[in-house]
């Protein structure tokens, strides 16, 4: 399986290189839109803050806003279509999107391919019961920098700086768009952390590894991971192991998400005899959200924390 996973980093890492990644591209002619294609729901939140006033960029989903994390996601036809009309196309990165690589390069050798995670410090390892290496999208680091602010941010930045690479022109706009939105973050990753502090219960388990990062910032401790595969319930036994270990550690709690159903995860709150309640890592949304979605949800995850987990 690390090598299935190795041989896509490399065919992903190739793509990226024929694609122009990370270099300067020309800038479209005048009056030529500027057409960015994001392969992810937060991709398109972050993207559509960046570019938010400038003229000439047409921002795109590729995925319906509802699908969440495509880590088993097969390009159809539709795809490869907005692929081959697309000037620039943002992704997540660190193995979320498997689909990337040679079929991208089909549908349009000419692509600039920007890849978000580049150089974002603080990238947690993926353990091997959580996917590291598999054929299922996870490489050797947890892709889910979205899931938290402070990291968001700097995913954010990111977008900004490679646009700019992309279109010169509107540096300034993308620039000034991103630490206006980043310094929000930042500002809600600060607050995340100080009421992280005063949790009276600290550890939980979480429904796969998409909260890792903000776990870390809010000062979480992660007993267990209900799916090891996103998507793939555990069997029974790994359901009584899951009990025992909530029961050993301690947990306190068991938050779901609204992407996957809650139904496994409920059962086995229930026979540890702790609560249940869903976090929201804002891997999906409506394909019309307000560019202050994600502070809202965040917000939103925050109070449930407290509730749940009690205030000193």
């Amino acid at each position: 399986m690390r090598q299935i996973a190795t041989a896509m980093s490399l065919m992903l890492a190739a793509a990226l290189v024929a694609t122009g990644c990370g270099r300067a591209s020309e800038t479209p002619a005048r009056g030529k839109e500027l057409r960015v294609l994001t392969s992810t729901f937060p991709m398109t939140l972050f993207t559509r803050a960046v570019a938010a006033g400038r003229e000439g960029i047409v921002v795109e989903s590729m995925l319906p806003g509802s699908m969440g994390c495509p880590h088993d996601y097969v390009l159809t036809p539709e795809d490869m279509r907005r692929i081959a009309d697309a000037d620039v196309l943002v992704a997540n990165g660190l193995g979320m999107e498997n689909y990337l690589g040679a079929p991208v390069e089909r549908a349009n050798p000419h692509i600039t391919v920007l890849d978000s995670s580049k150089g974002v410090a603080g990238r947690l390892r993926m353990t091997p019961e959580e996917g590291a290496g598999d054929e299922h999208g996870h490489g050797e680091f947890n892709p889910h920098l979205f899931a938290s602010p402070r990291t968001a941010a700097a995913v954010v930045r990111n977008i900004a700086a490679e646009l700019a690479t992309v279109d010169p022109a509107g540096a300034e706009v993308y620039r000034r768009n991103a630490e206006a939105y980043a310094a929000k973050l930042d500002a809600l990753a600060d607050e995340l952390a100080a009421a992280g502090k005063k949790l009276r219960l600290r550890k939980i388990v979480t429904q796969h590894a998409v909260f890792d990062y903000l776990a870390r910032d809010a000062g979480l401790e992660i007993v267990a991971v209900i799916e090891e595969m996103p998507g793939q319930e555990p069997s029974a036994a790994q359901m009584l192991d899951i009990v025992k270990r909530i029961k050993a550690g301690g947990a306190a709690a068991v938050f779901t998400e609204p992407q996957y159903p809650p139904k496994v995860a409920e059962t086995i709150a229930k026979e540890a005899g702790v609560p249940v309640a869903g976090l929201d890592p804002v891997a999906s949304g409506p394909d019309d959200a307000p560019l202050d979605y994600y502070e809202t949800v965040m917000r939103r995850n925050l109070d449930t924390l407290k509730k749940t987990l009690g205030v000193k």
